[in-house]
């Protein structure tokens, strides 16, 4: 009997979830039936997938071998189904969509997104998962466990992941309304290497691009609050704890706070859509592709 794509389904679900009991939830079985997969899945290769000594699976050399290869199959049996679906009149299918939190996203709006496209092609579920930061939702697409994403990383390159920029604001100086900065018409980064600073954690977007803002000035600086929400930082800066770096976009109009801009060197806040470059879309990824790119025309201004 040769491997069967259930087989290929649940050892990736596996590998992914890096537990039998996330991956029979993920999959809406009961653990046995898993762990019954995987066994006969194994039987069929003459090897082990997966190290179970620990509490958290591992897969073996095998079963790294074997994990982009089961994607693959998985994503060119789908392709088929897709085609056939089409024939048979309209796209279906599920597109599983990576963003980042809410305030990142205020240039470009997941709803109406998912309104428009929804009335275009009512036959595809998107799935929306909220990841981590940027560095993590890229590596996401890559591996398979996103289709695409949008993502923040300044510019940077990603090895498996093609990026097309959607829109880009500049990042401000963001301070209390009685900061000694408070009232100034910009402001260089050297003049904040000692001040006490609060920021997102290094792999998101906006901390990706002040980070490199910095370095490319020569200036050394020392985060003092390191938090995973803006709401957060905000709250920070408003009491006079810290300063902070953010896009105009993410602050809007809030009682206390002033923004300044950077005179030189200024970092900028991009959204890019990040699709794989190591494996072929989907028909419906492809399909919800162009209507973002369609929707990012005209927003991206041109660059400073």
């Amino acid at each position: 009997m040769g491997v069967e794509l259930r087989h290929l389904t649940t050892f990736v679900a596996v590998a992914e979830e890096g537990s039998f009991t996330r991956a029979a939830e993920r999959l809406h079985v009961v653990q046995s039936a898993v762990s019954a997969g995987i066994r006969t899945l194994e039987a069929h290769l003459g090897a082990t997938l997966f190290d179970r000594s620990t509490h958290h699976v591992e897969l073996t050399d095998a079963g790294h071998a074997l994990l982009p290869e089961a994607r693959h199959t998985l994503a060119a049996a789908a392709t088929a189904r897709e085609a056939v679906d089409e024939v048979r009149g309209g796209l279906r299918g599920t597109v599983v969509l990576g963003t980042m939190q809410a305030q990142a996203m205020h240039a470009f709006s997941i709803p109406s997104l998912l309104s428009e496209f929804g009335a275009e092609h009512p036959g595809v579920t998107v799935t929306i998962r909220h990841a981590g930061g940027s560095a993590e939702i890229a590596e996401e697409v890559r591996d398979g466990r996103l289709d695409l994403a949008f993502v923040a990383l300044g510019g940077r390159s990603w090895p498996g992941v093609s990026l097309s920029p959607l829109s880009r604001e500049p990042i401000e100086l963001v301070v209390s309304g009685g900061h000694r900065l408070a009232n100034r018409a910009g402001v260089e980064l050297s003049e904040l290497g000692g001040e006490t600073l609060v920021d997102l954690p290094s792999g998101w977007g906006a901390r990706i691009a002040t980070d490199r803002a910095f370095s490319a000035a020569g200036v050394s600086r020392t985060v003092s609050y390191e938090l995973n929400d803006t709401a957060s930082m905000i709250e920070f800066i408003r009491e006079g704890l810290a300063i902070g770096l953010l896009p105009p976009s993410f602050v809007r109009e809030v009682a206390g706070i002033a923004m300044v801009p950077i005179r030189h060197h200024v970092p900028q806040f991009e959204i890019a859509i990040a699709t794989p470059s190591n494996r072929r879309l989907s028909r419906p990824a492809r399909a919800l592709l162009e209507t973002i790119h369609r929707r990012a025309d005209q927003r991206l201004p041109s660059a400073p």
